[in-house]
């Protein structure tokens, strides 16, 4: 296996020196499952994968999940667990002429020698069509053994055909223990990591680039890295890493977040759940999130108007009016004082009393409507050419006679039938200000005919 990642030797002084140009993440690179970072959710003993893996039963798998959570990490390491020649490809760089190359060579190698190749595929979503396909018969067949990597989510990112052949593996943000047990691992390797250097890095420190790395190994291992060879050594000559010296090396962690894509959709679901569930603080930062990453000021803006009439209603119909404000003046000032009355609106919303009485009542209303329970207009509420045909047809004239409510009493109420038949879509909640809605609904109601 040396002849895969080690072309030179272990020991040939190219191969020492190549070594030595590699940055730390590539360098501290797992050798076997155990060496992994995280994703215990994967490969604890007796999970799939690590079962696929130490059997060597598994065909194509995609890996999918946030930068540097080890993805091609994962691929190196079933390669060499497996004895398999590894081929790594890119889905940007990549074309199809080239993917029939390489399998071609894994079909000879495979022939020739009896050896298997993996065909690692990075940012497999963005694999056009025609690339995926042209990798399904080869799959089919063996002559290769896939494995894809992606950030996005892969039910919407790869064509169902590839889906079909292939066993999904999520993989998620590196714990911020493992980040640091990593870090120290890398510290005392004199091999692959910086044992040779008189390092002493202060545990806050090292907290702090497993904290801001936000689950992100190669991120950790980089600003590490930058911070033993950006310090100079002091005068007992030790290279002292300070939490001073971490916050200098560390950048803040780009959000990862699509526009079009799982960021998106996943961030807007927390953002109204969060103002659903009453829980300002959490509806603070999921804006905050989406503020940050660039989302549109206007589907901010229609979201709040729809869970203020949605999720407030009438426990509080102001709900409704600040978040059109909000969204007419957001839209007016924009960026970055729109995030001003978004705010506004956003905690009015999350602290407001629930009722989704109005929405509720509509959609079992809608349901009757779509299932064909379809009601005629009674004779009473019809124009006067239905009126006159009612009548025709013996219908007396206090039947076809509409009640005009406000000629009765002082509530302005009479009892008349609205629907042919008796139906309750609406049950007012005692929320907020729809508790005086739901006091007068049930002495009205108690008068219906």
């Amino acid at each position: 296996m040396a002849d895969l990642f080690t072309p030179f030797g272990e020991n040939h002084p190219e191969q020492l020196t190549a070594q030595a140009r590699m940055p730390l993440a590539a360098r501290m690179r797992p050798e076997t499952p155990e060496q992994v970072a995280g994703q215990r959710h994967l490969l604890a003993p007796g999970k799939l994968l690590r079962r696929a893996i130490e059997t060597d039963r598994f065909s194509s798998l995609i890996f999918y999940g946030p930068p540097g959570v080890g993805k091609t990490t994962l691929a190196y390491v079933i390669a060499r667990h497996t004895s398999s020649y590894f081929v790594m490809l890119n889905g940007v760089e990549s074309n199809v002429s080239e993917m029939r190359e390489k399998i071609a060579e894994a079909r000879t190698r495979l022939n020739l020698h009896g050896q298997h190749t993996i065909l690692f595929v990075d940012e497999l979503h963005r694999f056009n069509k025609a690339q995926q396909d042209v990798l399904l018969p080869h799959l089919e067949q063996g002559i290769v053994r896939f494995i894809g990597a992606t950030t996005e989510n892969p039910y919407f990112a790869i064509n169902s055909a590839m889906l079909s052949r292939s066993q999904i593996f999520p993989l998620e943000p590196v714990p911020e223990e493992d980040l640091t047990a990593l870090m120290q691992r890398a510290i005392t390797d004199k091999e692959r990591g910086l044992g040779r250097m008189p390092l002493v890095v202060d545990a806050d420190a090292l907290q702090h680039l497993a904290r801001k790395a936000d689950g992100d190994a190669r991120k950790a291992l980089t600003a590490l890295e930058v911070a033993a060879l950006s310090t100079p050594p002091g005068e007992d000559g030790q290279i002292h890493i300070s939490l001073g010296v971490a916050e200098e090396s560390i950048q803040q962690k780009a959000v990862h977040y699509d526009r079009a894509g799982d960021g998106h959709y996943d961030t807007i679901s927390a953002f109204i759940k969060s103002m659903r569930g009453s829980d300002p603080d959490a509806a603070l930062y999921w804006l905050a999130f989406m503020l940050n990453a660039g989302e549109d000021i206007r589907f901010i803006a229609r979201r709040l108007v729809i869970c203020a009439s949605e999720d407030v209603g009438l426990a509080d119909s102001n709900a409704l009016r600040v978040a059109l404000a909000a969204a007419r003046a957001a839209e007016m000032v924009g960026m970055p004082e729109a995030r001003i009355p978004l705010a506004h609106a956003t905690v009015y919303i999350a602290t407001a009393p629930k009722s989704n009485s109005a929405y509720m009542a509509l959609e079992a209303a809608m349901q009757d409507v779509k299932e064909g329970k379809t009601l005629a207009v009674p004779d009473h509420l019809a124009t006067s050419t239905r009126k006159k045909l009612a009548r025709l047809r013996g219908a007396t004239k206090e039947e076809t006679t509409y009640k005009y409510a406000h000629d009765f009493g002082e509530e302005h109420y009479v009892p008349q039938a609205y629907l042919p038949e008796g139906r309750v879509y609406y049950h007012p909640t005692t929320n907020g200000m729809e508790l005086r809605i739901s006091e007068r609904m049930d002495r009205l109601r108690q008068q219906q005919p």
